[in-house]
């Protein structure tokens, strides 16, 4: 069983930055690929941004590329998205995600950024 936690949420005006952390329990986080969704108010659920077990390699979607980073440290059990240039439609719960399976999911936290 793996829990994920994350934090970093919050109001930012649009052009403003946030940095968003995930921190996991369990011994096998550092082989875990890893994932941040995002849901908006009244749309489904949708990929943004994943990352390898060791960092090499990312992915994320096209409307967050070259604006958001995400990074992991192995060390601390935490996955990072650093979200830069942030537009009013980056509004919603952010997630994190193990990009399963095993499937876990953490509680979520809410980026909400004003025009």
């Amino acid at each position: 069983q793996v829990q994920l936690v994350e934090s970093g949420g919050g109001l930012v005006q649009a052009g403003g930055s946030l940095r968003l952390s995930c921190v996991a329990s369990g011994r096998t986080f550092s082989r875990m690929t890893m994932a941040w969704f995002r849901r908006a108010p009244g749309k489904a659920r949708e990929f943004v941004a994943r990352i390898g077990w060791s960092g090499g390699s990312t992915d994320y979607a096209d409307s967050v590329k070259g604006r958001f980073t995400m990074s992991r440290d192995n060390a601390k059990n935490t996955v990072f998205l650093q979200m830069n240039s942030l537009k009013p439609e980056d509004t919603g719960v952010y997630y994190c995600n193990s990009w399963g399976p095993p499937n876990y999911w953490g509680q979520g936290t809410q980026v909400t950024v004003s025009s």
